[in-house]
């Protein structure tokens, strides 16, 4: 399987609870009703916890600024997400979800990747 990791980092006018709200109950839904169209396996929304464990986890490394969040999403293989399998409706979809992302995501400051797992330990 082919990963997509996208590590958020909100956009400065919204609070951290305002954006973890719209990313699970707004584009969290976009997400599933476009999964088809997308060929999309899995999606996944890790959202941050504001926890005192993870500010010392982040000073005990010397780690910069946490994210707010990491959305991964799963495709069979490449081929399944390579840009040469976009048909008109994958293009449209990938679009609106784009444009729903530049809502409440600053773009700029949030990295995105496809990668490959390899399973170390577990299921």
């Amino acid at each position: 399987m082919i990963k997509l990791v996208f590590c958020l980092r909100r956009l400065p006018e919204l609070s951290f609870e305002d954006f973890q709200r719209y990313w699970r109950d707004v584009h969290g839904p976009l997400v599933r009703e476009r999964a088809q169209a997308l060929g999309v396996r899995r999606y996944v929304q890790a959202h941050t916890l504001r926890d005192p464990f993870n500010e010392a986890l982040r000073c005990g490394r010397g780690g910069p600024e946490p994210y707010d969040g990491v959305a991964e999403l799963w495709w069979d293989d490449y081929e399944s997400l390579a840009p040469a399998v976009m048909s008109p409706d994958r293009r449209r979809a990938a679009r609106e979800l784009l444009e729903d992302e530049r809502r409440f995501i600053d773009l700029a400051r949030s990295p995105v990747w496809i990668a490959q797992e390899h399973l170390e330990l577990g299921e």
